[in-house]
C-alpha cells in the first residue's frame, strides 16, 4: 500500500507538471478531445463532493470515502501524461511485466517454491502473493483476457505464443489454484465473451448458453470451482432458513438487504458520501440493540449498491454512465485495443456485483490504472483526424 500510495502521488505530480508546462507538450484539451471518460469522471467526483453538504457520515468518513473515489483521477492523469503511442506501449508493457511476475509468483507458491517477496497472510494457504485471493483472482482473470486480446501485438518472434501461454496460465491459476468465487464468475464471463468475439456474427447468440456450459464443465473439472459453488448454495440456503449472517454469502446478502433499505429511505439524493457504515450501524441497531458497530469507510460488498446508498438511485445510474462512457471511448479504437478495454470494463461490472471493486484499495487501483493505460493506448492509435480534431472545431 505504501508503494501504491507513493506511485499515485508521483502520478499526480507528473500530471500537474504536464498541466503547468502544457506549452511544451500537446495541451490537455487536445489530448482529451472527443473523449467521454474525463467528463464522466469529473461529474462523478463532483457528485460525491457535493454530497458532503448532506452526508450523515462523520466528516472523517466522508472525506476518506471521497479520497478513495479520487483514484478515478488516475484514469484522466494517464490520458494526459501519456503523449503518444510509443509511451503508451512502454507503459502497458511495464504493466504486463509486473502482472506476469505476480502470476508467476502465485504458481511458485502453489508449487511450494520459496517466494520471499510474498507478503500476504494468505500466501502459503491460498497462494495469493500481495493481497487476498479475491483480489488476485480478479486481477489474474483480467490480465489473462488482456494477453489474449493483444496477442497479435506482443513483441518478439515468440510474442504471440507467449501471450497465449500467459493467458492460459492466468485462467488456469484462477480455476485450479485460487479459490475466489468472484474471480471464477469473472473468468467464465470473460472467456465466454472472448469466444463470442472469435465466432462469426451469426453464431454469437451462443453467448446466452456459453457461460452455463463453461460453468458446468468447470464444476466437474475443477475441485476449486465445484467446492466454492457448492458452498454458495449451502450458505444461501442456510441464510434463507435461519436469517443469520454468519457465512460469506450470508453476510453479503445481509449487507445488500441493508443497503436496499438505506436506498429506500433516501432514493433521490442518498445519504451522502461515506455514509454506508453510519447507515448500516443505525439500521442494525434498530433490529438488534446489541449490534457492534462496524468501522467507518466500510462498504456493502457491492459497488452499485454502495453508490446508491451514498447518492441514491441517481448514484447507481451515475456509476452505470461512468462505465458506458468508457465503453463509448472504445468504439473508435482498433479491434484488439477495444476488446481488451471492453473486457476490462465487463470484468469491473461483474466484479462490482459481488464486491466494491472500484472503492476498495488495490483492486480499485488496478482497474483505474489498467483502464487509463488501455484508453491511452487505444486513443493514441487512432488516426490523427479522429483522435485530435482541429482545436477550433472542437471548441
Amino acid at each position: 500500500m505504501v508503494i501504491i500510495s507513493i506511485s499515485k502521488l508521483l502520478l499526480v505530480v507528473l500530471g500537474a507538471s504536464v498541466l503547468i508546462f502544457a506549452r511544451r507538450f500537446q495541451t490537455p484539451v487536445r489530448l482529451l478531445n472527443g473523449m467521454s471518460t474525463p467528463i464522466a469522471v469529473i461529474v462523478a467526483l463532483a457528485a460525491f463532493a457535493m454530497s458532503l453538504l448532506w452526508t450523515v457520515a462523520p466528516l472523517d468518513d466522508a472525506l476518506g470515502s471521497l479520497v478513495k473515489y479520487g483514484k478515478l483521477l488516475m484514469v484522466v492523469l494517464l490520458l494526459i501524461t501519456i503523449r503518444d503511442r510509443r509511451e503508451a506501449i512502454y507503459a502497458l508493457g511495464s504493466f504486463a511485466v509486473a502482472q506476469t511476475f505476480l502470476l508467476a509468483s502465485s504458481w511458485m507458491l502453489f508449487a511450494h517454491l520459496p517466494v520471499p517477496w510474498a507478503t500476504s497472510h494468505m500466501a502459503l494457504t491460498e497462494y495469493a502473493v500481495f493481497s487476498s485471493y479475491l483480489d488476485q483472482g480478479i486481477i489474474s482473470s483480467v490480465f489473462a483476457a488482456l494477453c489474449w486480446h493483444l496477442r497479435e501485438h506482443a513483441p518478439g518472434r515468440f510474442g504471440r505464443k507467449l501471450a497465449i501461454f500467459i493467458a492460459f496460465l492466468g485462467f488456469t491459476n484462477v480455476f485450479f489454484v485460487l479459490m475466489g468465487r468472484s474471480a471464477h464468475v469473472v473468468s467464465i464471463v470473460l472467456i465466454s465473451v472472448a469466444i463470442m468475439w472469435e465466432l462469426p456474427k451469426k453464431y454469437r447468440f451462443v453467448i446466452v448458453v456459453l457461460p452455463l456450459l463453461l460453468a458446468a464443465g468447470l464444476f466437474f473439472a475443477s475441485s476449486k470451482v465445484r467446492d466454492r459453488l457448492t458452498l454458495v448454495q449451502t450458505e444461501v440456503s442456510a441464510y434463507s432458513t435461519q436469517k443469520t449472517a454468519i457465512t460469506s454469502s450470508g453476510i453479503r446478502l445481509d449487507l445488500w438487504n441493508t443497503a436496499l433499505q438505506s436506498i429506500d429511505e433516501h432514493p433521490v439524493a442518498g445519504s451522502g458520501v461515506g455514509s454506508w457504515s453510519t447507515q448500516f450501524n443505525r439500521l442494525q441497531h434498530e433490529k438488534n440493540p446489541a449490534h457492534i458497530d462496524i468501522a467507518g469507510n466500510g462498504n456493502p460488498h457491492q459497488e452499485f449498491l454502495l453508490w446508491g446508498v451514498q447518492l441514491g438511485i441517481p448514484g447507481i445510474l451515475l456509476f452505470i454512465a461512468l462505465l458506458f462512457s468508457m465503453w463509448h471511448d472504445t468504439l473508435k479504437m482498433a479491434t484488439p485495443y477495444a476488446r481488451a478495454t471492453q473486457s476490462t470494463l465487463i470484468a469491473l461490472a461483474v466484479a462490482s456485483l459481488f464486491n466494491s471493486s472500484l472503492y476498495d484499495a488495490q483492486i480499485g487501483d488496478f482497474f483505474c490504472i489498467l483502464l487509463g493505460l488501455l484508453l491511452a493506448l487505444g486513443h493514441k492509435n487512432l488516426p490523427e483526424s479522429i483522435a485530435h480534431p482541429p482545436y477550433q472545431q472542437a471548441v
